[in-house]
């Protein structure tokens, strides 16, 4: 799941997972994603941190309340030492600024299923 306010970093994101083998959905609103992790089970979520309504924070706490074992990384244009440290303590995997590369966040996400694989997905931060 890929969840941005911003729907460019949707439609830039979505084909190069889709093009990596991923199956992706995107939302551009948090109540709606919110209702979809609510449905079913996501193994990564990449989340927007400044979004109108609940914002990426609150998203990661309600993530990982209704289904700790999916992994949670947090992408932002306003990166700050507080909320990198707020998003790791919530349970992100990592907590990447905009503007990165797409081979960047691909490679996040690759390192986030080779610690699922070996059972140290959550948390891990970097």
């Amino acid at each position: 799941m890929i969840l941005d306010d911003e729907p460019i970093v949707c439609k830039r994101l979505k084909p190069a997972f889709q093009k990596a083998g991923y199956d992706v959905e995107t939302f551009t609103d948090s109540g709606a994603a919110l209702a979809r992790v609510e449905e079913a089970p996501f193994d990564i979520v990449i989340t927007d941190l400044k979004m109108e309504g609940t914002d990426g924070l609150e998203f990661l706490k309600r993530v990982k309340a209704r289904r700790p074992e999916t992994g949670v990384i947090v992408i932002t244009g306003f990166a700050t030492l507080e909320t990198a440290r707020e998003s790791f303590r919530e349970g992100a995997f990592d907590f990447v600024a905009k503007p990165f590369k797409l081979k960047d966040i691909l490679d996040t996400v690759a390192r986030m299923q080779q610690g699922a694989s070996k059972g140290t997905a959550t948390g891990a931060g970097s």
